[in-house]
């Protein structure tokens, strides 16, 4: 199974449902539209300052800019007061990952302009996953970047 490495805590945003789409600076490769792809959290720290950025955001009239959906809140205000918490080089769940569309294609959806981070060439493409199933325990791994090959559960 392909896996794809996102940092935290947008890892664990796409496993509770809270973050519908992936952006990314290229469209996913054809062949694994409508396919089941691993998403798994990165070795990076989470940095508390991105998560009060984001508490922040959501909290105001910017909330749109997240491309979050409101129930994360009370998880990232959660997840600031305890950062290590969230599992660090580990695979989460597997999700579909869908057709990808220009961001601002779902602009519509968020009310503005499209971004969930502060690298601008990153938000290109919106990839849907949906149909998420959570790995319980989440199953260590390394990870790279891009697109890699996950073996599955031991």
């Amino acid at each position: 199974m392909k896996a794809l490495t996102i940092w935290q805590p947008w890892a664990s945003l796409i496993l509770h449902g809270w973050k519908p789409y992936e952006f990314r600076g290229w469209p996913a490769p054809v062949n694994l539209r409508g396919q089941r792809i691993a998403i798994h959290a990165g070795a990076r720290p989470l940095k508390v300052s991105e998560v009060a950025d984001l508490i922040m955001r959501l909290k105001g009239p910017q909330a749109w800019t997240t491309c979050l959906k409101p129930e994360a809140l009370d998880f990232l205000e959660r997840v600031k007061l305890s950062p290590g918490a969230l599992p660090l080089s580990h695979v989460l769940c597997t999700v579909e990952l869908g057709t990808p569309v220009r961001s601002w294609e779902i602009v519509g959806e968020f009310g503005g302009v499209i971004n969930d981070s502060d690298r601008d060439n990153h938000c290109n493409w919106a990839w849907p996953v949906s149909k998420i199933e959570p790995l319980a325990p989440p199953v260590p791994a390394k990870g790279a970047q891009g697109f890699w090959n996950w073996a599955g559960q031991p």
